[in-house]
This record gives structure tokens, C-alpha cells and sequence, in this order.
């Protein structure tokens, strides 16, 4: 009995130590299978790829819309700067109006005359003046006229005889305790400058003053201030080529 089971055991053993040397060989893998593990593997990377696609275009997206966003708020912030610092169309009127600027002293062209004078421009005198010499009263047509010298071209050269309707007669005192001095009145069309103007000059004789014609406020009224620290604003003009 005993010897059956030590041969048994030998038997076994010697079973176990072939089967523990004989070598594993690999599971053999058909076509079929390959390619269906083939293209899962396929679709998972071409998945991928379309999900990181997707991925930037979001991105592209939302940094286009903020890109958007900050071009509306500087566009925003720079219409808000013109209206800040925008100029008015209007500006604010002239505190003269229309009125034109003399100096205290201007060259005045006197059409009737076709002369310019030197002409002091005295916003104490009331009435406007001209040097005038031989002044002869006389009668045309049942009106009254005047006949009177003027130096037009200075007085070292002879003076002109000119003829004009009297318009009225004024009397000028000069000082308080003289007689007033009555004048007859003319009607003159002056320029100054590019400005023109019509107004009345008494006729006087002025030789003793400095200027042979004076302005007074009558003339100023409404179409002149006096800049009185300025002479010869206005410039000179020209008498005409065929003027007598």
C-alpha cells in the first residue's frame, strides 16, 4: 500500500514539472478584430480633434465679441469728448453791434468836395464842421445857396471855389461870454475807409485850428465808437482819377 502512493506521488510530480516547462503561446488575433480596434481608435482621435476645434472657436468667439465690445466703448467715450469740448456755432455778439471804429483823428473823404481832409473826430462837439473861406450867401431858383473856398490841396496851393444849397442855418457859441456864430449848413456825403455816411457840415473858417473839418456826436450817432488812444484807423481813400 505504501509503495502505491510513493509511486503516485512520483507520477504527480513529474506531471507538474512538465507542465510547468512547456512555454505559453500568444492568442492569435483575426483581421477583423484589428481593423474594428483600428477604426475605434480612428473615430476617438478624429472626435478629439473636433472637440478642440469646437473648443477654439468659443474662444475666437468670445475674444471677437470683447474686442467688439471695447471698439463700442471707445467709440462711446470719444463722441462724449466732442460733445464736452464741441465750439458753439455762435458766437457772441460784438458788444459795438455794427458799428465801425474811429480814431481821433481820420482821413475823410468828402464827395461833394472830392477831397480828403485830416479830420478831428470830437465827441464834445455836437455838430460837424469844414473849413471854409469867402463864404458868399446868394439866392437860385427861390432857395437859398452858398458860394464858398475851400484849401483842397493844401494851404500853400489856391483854394476852390465850390456852390452848394443851404440846408438850414445854426448858431455855434464858442465860449461862454461870446456872441453865437451863425453858420449856414450843407449837406455832405462823407467815406471813411470803406464806410460811407452822409451828414450835415456847418461852414465856418478854421484856419486858426488844426484840423479843417471836425465830426461831432450827430455824425457818430449810431454808426461809430471813438477810439480816442488811436489816429487813422481807417486808412486813406483815394479821390477818383477824374475828380475836379
Amino acid at each position: 500500500m505504501l509503495k502505491q502512493i510513493i509511486v503516485i506521488a512520483v507520477a504527480t510530480a513529474l506531471t507538474g514539472c512538465a507542465a510547468a516547462n512547456k512555454t505559453e503561446q500568444p492568442t492569435p488575433v483575426d483581421t477583423q478584430t484589428l481593423n474594428a480596434s483600428l477604426a475605434q481608435q480612428q473615430g476617438e482621435i478624429v472626435q478629439l480633434i473636433k472637440d478642440n476645434q469646437a473648443e477654439q472657436s468659443k474662444a475666437i468667439t468670445a475674444l471677437t465679441k470683447q474686442v467688439d465690445d471695447l471698439q463700442t466703448t471707445v467709440n462711446s467715450g470719444q463722441q462724449k469728448q466732442k460733445t464736452v469740448i464741441a465750439v458753439p456755432t455762435e458766437c457772441e455778439p460784438s458788444p459795438i453791434g455794427g458799428k465801425f471804429i474811429l480814431g481821433a483823428v481820420e482821413n475823410v473823404f468828402v464827395d461833394e468836395l472830392k477831397a480828403s481832409f485830416e479830420t478831428r473826430i470830437d465827441t464834445g462837439a455836437e455838430s460837424s464842421s469844414l473849413d471854409a473861406h469867402n463864404i458868399i450867401l446868394f439866392e437860385r431858383d427861390g432857395k437859398q445857396w452858398v458860394r464858398f473856398d475851400v484849401l483842397t490841396n493844401g494851404a500853400d496851393k489856391p483854394a476852390q471855389t465850390f456852390e452848394s444849397k443851404v440846408e438850414r442855418f445854426v448858431r455855434i457859441k464858442q465860449e461862454a461870454d461870446e456872441n453865437s456864430d451863425r453858420r449856414p449848413v450843407i449837406h455832405a456825403h462823407l467815406q471813411i475807409g470803406k464806410y460811407k455816411a452822409e451828414t450835415d457840415l456847418n461852414l465856418t473858417d478854421r484856419s486858426h485850428l488844426d484840423y479843417q473839418m471836425l465830426l461831432g456826436r450827430k455824425f457818430m450817432q449810431d454808426i461809430a465808437v471813438v477810439d480816442v488812444a488811436q489816429s487813422f484807423i481807417n486808412g486813406k481813400v483815394t479821390p477818383p482819377k477824374d475828380a475836379k
